[in-house]
């Protein structure tokens, strides 16, 4: 079936779609080429291809860095 990792998890349907969830919760669906592609590549590291496939992958320093004294204007 899919592969869990982290809160994602994603489904194979006969129809060759891929349909990407997050803790439950539809992130992403692949059709086509694209579907292809993401399952080629998510063998290598299923939390990050998952996250950057889906757009979810900008967490944890962003609140940091905008509070640092140089990118304070």
């Amino acid at each position: 079936m899919g592969e869990a990792a982290q809160g994602f998890r994603y489904d194979v349907r006969a129809d060759g779609t891929v349909v990407i969830t997050h803790h439950g919760r539809a992130a992403g669906t692949l059709r086509g080429g694209r579907a292809a592609q993401f399952l080629a590549e998510v063998d290598d590291d299923p939390q990050l291809v998952m996250a950057r496939w889906t757009g979810n992958y900008r967490r944890g320093n962003e609140r940091t860095a905008r509070q640092h004294p140089r990118n304070r204007m």
